[in-house]
């Protein structure tokens, strides 16, 4: 059963909420980060980001970014732009995107949950970018970055987190700049607290990673490289109901044909795929339904029948598309280091899509329908993982407004 605990989160004063909470250093190159702190010297890229701080062509994996990345987060406690807790609180943290609301819990996870498997993976990690956040955390004794779990719903908890929100004042609540909004209320009532404490000890038999592997990862080996720090035996957390989420759309550019004419691709297409030109760009609406974009001309490619499997990882549209089109066509065997494809959220469009084939950079674009929270649920609890780029969620959760001190 799920393991989590309040705890004493740093964070910034109310007035400067907004302004401290930035963007996921994993959404941002070094170029962008610096454009976003230009002007505001609270951001707390300064901390995720380092480097934003230091000479154009900084290593951004080296000491001295690490070493900077501490140095300022204890001089934003000092000035008091941020401030930490005075007891162990939960956190309720809503975000509203195009009018969508999903509202999720911020506590610390059991790194011995993480272990055991009652947290549960769906995609591999890769040692670079572990390596990044353990240097990163161990340097700076802080989880600055959340991870974001979900879980089937409970309906006490579902009551309790809903009740509190209805019945209290936001402690922060603004609109950032891509127009979504954050809303974050402090549970300080012990009594609530251990009520949802063992909420969680009793209903919840597992949480799934929806976003966040790496950082996950690397919280669980910070733990073993601190033995005795009782903090670093939990990592920073937000965990949503399932019925709570989304997933968004990954979809998929190549830079060629494999020596393949456009009529022949479409010939060979024809084994697997129903394919109909489409007038209009193609946004699957179902399962198993794919857009094509190739030569300035949508198609709407259709699975047919007994030709993919129906276990849980074969069934999904992105592991079709991989071994029906990518790997048989394409020759595209590992979609991790094959420099001939590349990923686009969907959060960026058809558009995007479109954009990138007309330039002539790209040659061919799918476009898929998004992997469900089911089929995420099902794929972890198999213990399979998913083909890379599987799923896109948003919105995203802004780093800064709760961290966690090791």
């Amino acid at each position: 059963m799920a393991q989590i605990r309040p705890f004493r989160a740093v964070r910034p004063t109310k007035d400067l909420a907004g302004k401290v909470a930035a963007r996921p250093y994993d959404v941002l190159n070094s170029e962008e980060a610096r454009e976003e702190v230009k002007d505001n010297p609270v951001s707390f890229l300064h901390v995720t980001k380092a480097e934003v701080d230091l000479p154009e062509g900084t290593d951004i994996h080296s000491q001295a970014v690490y070493d900077r990345a501490g140095k300022n987060l204890q001089d934003f406690i000092e000035r008091g732009i941020l401030f930490a807790e005075e007891k162990p609180c939960y956190y309720i943290y809503q975000l509203i995107m195009n009018g969508r609301s999903q509202t999720g819990l911020v506590c610390v996870s059991s790194v011995k949950d993480y272990f055991d498997g009652v947290i549960k993976k769906h995609e591999l990690t890769r040692p670079e970018k572990e390596k990044d956040r353990i240097d990163h955390m161990k340097t700076i004794l802080a989880q600055t970055g959340n991870v974001f779990l979900a879980y089937n719903n409970v309906t006490a908890i579902d009551s309790l987190i809903y009740n509190w929100k209805n019945s209290h004042p936001a402690d922060y609540n603004f609109t950032a700049t891509d127009d979504i909004r954050h809303t974050i209320w402090v549970i300080n009532d012990d009594a609530v607290n251990d009520e949802i404490t063992r909420l969680f000890a009793e209903k919840v038999p597992a949480t799934y990673i929806a976003d966040g592997h790496h950082r996950a990862a690397s919280a669980a080996k910070v733990s073993k490289a601190l033995p005795g720090n009782e903090e670093a035996g939990y990592f920073l957390t937000t965990i949503f109901p399932a019925s709570e989420l989304a997933i968004m759309d990954y979809n998929r550019l190549v830079k060629d044909l494999n020596h393949h004419d456009l009529d022949d691709f479409i010939s060979a297409l024809q084994d697997d795929f129903m394919i109909t030109q489409s007038p209009e760009p193609v946004k699957p609406a179902r399962l198993h339904e794919f857009g094509m974009y190739l030569d300035k001309q949508w198609y709407f490619l259709t699975s047919r029948k007994d030709t993919y499997s129906t276990d849980p990882i074969g069934v999904l549209d992105v592991t079709i598309l991989s071994h029906n089109i990518l790997d048989k066509l394409l020759d595209i065997k590992d979609q991790r280091t094959d420099k001939r494809i590349d990923f686009v959220g969907g959060i960026r469009g058809l558009e995007e899509l479109e954009k990138r084939v007309d330039s002539g950079e790209m040659k061919v674009a799918f476009s898929l329908y998004p992997v469900t929270i089911q089929q995420l649920f099902n794929i972890a609890d198999s213990g399979n993982v998913m083909p890379p780029k599987s799923t896109w969620f948003e919105p995203k959760l802004r780093d800064g407004l709760l961290t966690h001190m090791l």
